[in-house]
């Protein structure tokens, strides 16, 4: 199966900010990673999700004139839940005593990004839930409106502002991140890059360079005032947005030996699981050692070798209708989960 080049390196990327910054809440690695970074490897996440998906459903669209649904869910369920709940269980049974019945079942339904009171234990299925939301979304309107994909993606980077702009301005729980709309513009610009990558020009190192140097520099800003929070949201977050999706372009048009190489690729296949399980060793508010993040990836590694590539063998032999059929040109794993 051929595998887009460098996405496996950005994710391995990803997920490092992710774990680096949980341990960095938990004193265990500096307070920067955690106060502006560890979201920056999950907005990547979200790019990435977004180019992916999108591009999968537009090659099955070229291919048979239609989207099954029905096959897409199927293969998402066989790619996300059985990994998901195998932690979703041993969690239930470790940290019983500290979780309450609607909580389990927020983790469980892929609403935790709606239970803002949420156990540290699920602090971060926030993400799985928006992607499990995008999932149900995206798909049924591309399908139902296919020839307008690309004003539709439009109007929702233009109006992920201003959704944003309403949770702040409602005091919704979860503004600074947890809701759809709060990620919609890097999904969203995911999504516009699978429909107009082979129609852009090739991003040159330079501006390349621009565009991640922003990238680092945009979380330093402070947004304490209405003004500022309306700067960010409305002029310095699509930045953001195109530039997150300018650097995907670039490292897949012109592919790093960094990206590529064995050990990041290999952490990149496994990111989805050590994303499920870095919490319990990264985010524990009573941590005392930041060694325990080798049992994140000992978790991880025995989760994707006995559990997301069993169920992936189960899923391919499974035999589709020739309607349903993925090409075995595109990977679809998830984006971080995401």
């Amino acid at each position: 199966m051929k595998r887009i080049p460098s996405l496996d390196g950005l994710r391995a990327i990803s997920i490092l900010l992710v774990v680096v910054g949980h341990m960095a809440k938990s004193g265990h690695a500096p307070r920067i990673f955690w106060n502006y970074y560890a979201k920056t490897g999950v907005d990547v996440f979200f790019v990435i999700s977004g180019y992916l998906i999108t591009t999968i459903l537009l090659k099955e669209h070229e291919r048979t004139s239609t989207i099954s649904l029905r096959e897409f869910y199927i293969r998402r369920a066989f790619r996300i839940f059985p990994a998901a709940f195998v932690f979703l269980l041993v969690s239930f049974a470790a940290y019983w005593h500290q979780l309450r019945w609607y909580d389990m079942a927020a983790a469980l339904f892929y609403v935790a990004n709606f239970d803002s009171l949420r156990p540290w234990i699920f602090g971060h299925l926030w993400s799985l839930s928006i992607e499990e939301q995008f999932y149900l979304l995206w798909p049924s309107v591309l399908k139902r409106w296919y020839a307008r994909r690309a004003y539709i993606l439009a109007g929702a980077f233009l109006l992920a502002p201003i959704g944003q702009t309403l949770l702040y301005a409602l005091k919704i729980p979860g503004f600074s991140g947890g809701l759809l709309p709060s990620f919609g513009g890097f999904l969203a610009c995911g999504c516009m890059l699978a429909i107009f990558a082979d129609r852009l020009p090739r991003i040159s190192p330079y501006l390349a360079s621009a565009m991640l140097v922003t990238i680092l520099l945009l979380p330093l800003f402070v947004a304490n005032t209405r003004l500022r929070t309306l700067l960010l949201l409305f002029v310095l977050q699509p930045i953001a947005y195109v530039s997150t999706a300018g650097i995907v372009l670039h490292v897949v048009q012109r592919p790093y030996w960094i990206l590529n190489c064995a050990p990041m690729v290999w952490v990149g296949k496994i990111s989805y699981s050590l994303y499920l399980w870095q919490q319990p060793f990264c985010s524990d508010p009573h941590l005392r050692s930041g060694y325990l993040v080798f049992f994140a990836f000992l978790c991880a590694t025995l989760s994707y070798y006995l559990v997301e590539q069993p169920m992936l063998r189960i899923r391919e032999r499974r035999t589709p209708t020739r309607a349903e059929r993925i090409p075995p040109n595109l990977i679809d794993s998830p984006a971080t989960a995401a």
